[in-house]
């Protein structure tokens, strides 16, 4: 989770002080915008019909050269790449397993062996009461701040998101390791797109939406005539 640009606040106020990003502006920035969801998702259904059409390696080449069209695109136009980098490099590392093994299922598997790590370390962050999700925030929407470890109620809400978070990345991924396991290629590639910014979208949705409401019902009143 990443914060977007501010718009204009008060110039005697601190970084500390400065007003959160609006939830429209942190979910922009997360998911890259419309055209970040798109670039992100067409080098998959590249290699996917590729796949269907043809044969495996001319699949790998298309979908890793129109991985790098969009990164390279994005930098001659001066634009954020971070989410076109993620996403070359996801590519890159399925298409080199894919093309060393010969076998087109293995183009999904380090997404697969990610989202186990990933939900897992959530979880695990949840039961030992260091939530991932809060550190997260503090690091990426509150400026380093993590003032919210003294709140208890803020705690338990970044406890229950993180085990949410954890729950929904284990299912997407175990659905996508039962169709690896049963060799249905396309149907792989298929949830591999449906189970990716949907949830992710919806997840991050919910985080800000409940943090946000927390947060203001957790701030103190202004003194009278402040």
């Amino acid at each position: 989770m990443t914060t977007g640009q501010q718009g204009t606040t008060d110039p005697a106020l601190g970084p500390e002080d400065a007003p959160l990003p609006s939830l429209a502006e942190q979910m922009a920035d997360q998911l890259g915008g419309w055209r970040g969801l798109v670039e992100s998702s067409i080098p998959v259904v590249v290699f996917v019909l590729a796949n269907v059409i043809g044969e495996l390696r001319p699949a790998v080449i298309a979908s890793v050269a129109v991985a790098l069209l969009i990164a390279g695109l994005r930098l001659a136009q001066r634009r954020p790449v971070r989410h076109a980098v993620n996403g070359l490099v996801g590519i890159a590392i399925g298409a080199a397993i894919a093309w060393r093994t010969g076998d087109e299922r293995d183009f999904y598997l380090p997404g697969i062996l990610y989202g186990i790590g990933y939900g897992l370390a959530l979880l695990v962050s949840a039961a030992v009461r260091q939530p991932l999700v809060g550190w997260i925030w503090s690091v990426l929407v509150a400026r380093g701040r993590s003032e919210w470890r003294d709140d208890p109620r803020l705690v338990r809400t970044f406890t229950q998101l993180t085990v949410l978070w954890g729950v929904v990345w284990l299912a997407k991924v175990g659905v996508q390791a039962g169709l690896y396991l049963a060799h249905q290629d396309t149907a792989l590639g298929v949830a591999r797109l449906a189970l990716g910014y949907p949830p992710y979208a919806l997840l991050l949705l919910i985080t800000v939406w409940v943090v946000r409401r927390v947060t203001r019902e957790t701030a103190p009143a202004p003194l009278p005539g402040a």
